[in-house]
């Protein structure tokens, strides 16, 4: 895949192309860039998808430090090019931008400079200015011009509508396995290993604490989690919890990430690391005593190398 930072002079032969955020690049995302892919083999065209960086909620909304994501930029990109599109466009998304009409952005950008001769739309995609564009609004356009439109349907599970916005809400809910169904993969996270309180360590179940990599990535709900653990190269089973240490603190504290890697014991400071989330074992618990802790953690590694397994 060819990625193209903006969309002026590119050279693109008669290009299929859908857009969209494409958070999580879920399996309705790439239910509709199967689609893409398909038009395009039956025209011999190009395969196109256009995407925006920063995301729009960043730039529109106020408070976007509560703004969490699925993917960084780059984890984007990745399991975009994992679809098997030709090219990627990565439109600057920028106040002026965001002002753009829907028919300016048909005319200027899409049909103008990107020379689109086939457009697939998602179920729900809005554009433009206040989200004013939608199905109806290109298919009007399209009249006048020499472009073609399809608009694909949405991939659906029993009575829901798979979306970014559910699987959001299924990980800081602790729906773990949900969220995984509709990614169509196990969610990750990267981050860096950093000095923790090594209080881990005097429990005899030494961690890792992390810091993730992309400041806006979406932390999965408090509780223990049996995960892969990927560092330099080497793929390891783990148990990871995310909270506040109940149990240990009198007064809660910063939200940690922690992971316990099995049979592990190198240093790997300041090291990058992936964690792969595979099961949810259970909600964070404030226990009596350490003791108590120190039992529950025991079943819990217990539970995870068996699930792993």
């Amino acid at each position: 895949m060819i990625v193209h930072e903006g969309y002026k002079n590119l050279e693109l032969k008669n290009p299929v192309v859908t857009m969209g955020i494409f958070d999580g690049v879920h399996r309705g995302h790439r239910a509709l860039i199967n689609k893409v892919l398909s038009v395009a083999k039956e025209t011999q065209g190009e395969s196109v998808l256009i995407t925006y960086y920063p995301h729009p909620r960043l730039v529109l909304e106020e408070g976007s430090a509560n703004v969490s994501l699925l993917n960084s930029p780059e984890e984007k990109i990745s399991l975009l090019a994992s679809t098997g599109a030709d090219h990627l466009i990565i439109i600057d998304f920028t106040p002026a931008f965001s002002r753009i009409t829907a028919s300016s952005f048909i005319k200027e950008v899409l049909v103008s400079q990107i020379r689109a001769r086939h457009f697939i739309m998602g179920y729900d995609h809005r554009f433009g200015y206040r989200g004013e564009g939608d199905y109806d609004t290109i298919i009007r356009l399209a009249e006048t011009m020499d472009i073609t439109v399809l608009q694909s349907e949405g991939m659906e599970e029993g009575d829901i509508t798979i979306s970014s916005s559910l699987i959001r809400e299924a990980l800081l809910t602790g729906r773990l396995e949900d969220a995984n169904r509709w990614l169509g993969y196990s969610y990750f996270l990267k981050g860096r290993v950093i000095e923790g309180e090594k209080l881990g360590r005097k429990l005899g179940f030494p961690t890792a604490n992390i810091s993730p990599l992309y400041k806006y990535k979406l932390i999965p709900a408090d509780g223990v989690y049996a995960v892969e653990a990927k560092v330099e190269g080497s793929t390891m089973k783990a148990m990871l919890s995310i909270g506040n240490k109940p149990t240990i603190r009198e007064e809660p504290g910063e939200r940690s990430i922690e992971v316990n890697i099995f049979d592990f014991n190198k240093d790997i400071y300041n090291k990058e690391i992936e964690i792969i989330f595979r099961y949810r074992l259970r909600d964070e618990i404030k226990f009596a005593n350490t003791q108590q802790l120190v039992r529950q953690m025991k079943n819990d590694k217990v539970k995870a190398i068996n699930l792993l397994s």
